[in-house]
This record gives structure tokens, sequence and C-alpha cells, in this order.
């Protein structure tokens, strides 16, 4: 096991656990695992979750942009500009095949 997966996982018992996610504590639970992990690990993933919700960001991986944003926006209004912005690109690509004096079956 990588030592990132190891502290990834120690983060995720103690958010599930619901406990303030610190290096120390990350590196209690690394250690009580048996695996070895260079100290910096600890404080980097510690300074980096600090004051996050973890299950909230595990939730939103696959979100677009900025999570409030497009929930303001509405279904309807998130499909419609997702099918606007595939139809621009659409047109984008096709006119840079022919600029280029090919396509795609040519």
């Amino acid at each position: 096991m990588s030592a990132e997966l190891a502290v990834v996982y120690a983060a995720l018992i103690l958010q599930d656990d619901q406990i303030e996610i610190t290096s120390d504590k990350l590196q209690t639970l690394v250690k009580a695992a048996g695996i070895e992990v260079e100290p910096v690990w600890f404080s980097l993933y510690a300074k980096a979750l600090a004051g996050q919700d973890l299950k909230a960001l595990l939730l939103n991986v696959g979100a677009p942009g900025a999570g409030g944003a497009a929930a303001a926006t509405g279904a309807s209004g998130a499909a419609a500009s997702t099918e606007a912005a595939v139809e621009e690109a659409v047109e984008e690509k096709e006119e840079s095949d022919d600029d280029m004096g090919f396509g795609l079956f040519d």
C-alpha cells in the first residue's frame, strides 16, 4: 500500500467517526496499521483537509465548477447550457477540420 493511500484511508476513518483530521491523528492511525509513511504526508493532508467536509468532497467529485452556482442554475438551465456548450464545441471542431483542408472521411 502506498503512503498516500494509507493517509487517505486514515483521513476517511477520522471523518467517518466525526473526529477532527490532524497530522497527529493521521500518524497514529497509519502507525497502528503498521505502515511506514514519511512524516511530511501527515501535515500535508491535515492542512489540505482542514475545515473541509470530506464527505461533501467525495460526493461532488464529478460536479462541474462551483457547486453553488451549478445548483442555483437549476436542472433545466443546466441542461440548456450544457447542450449549448456541446453544440458550440461541435461547430468549433467542424471549423477547425475545414481550416486544415481535411475532414474525418477525406
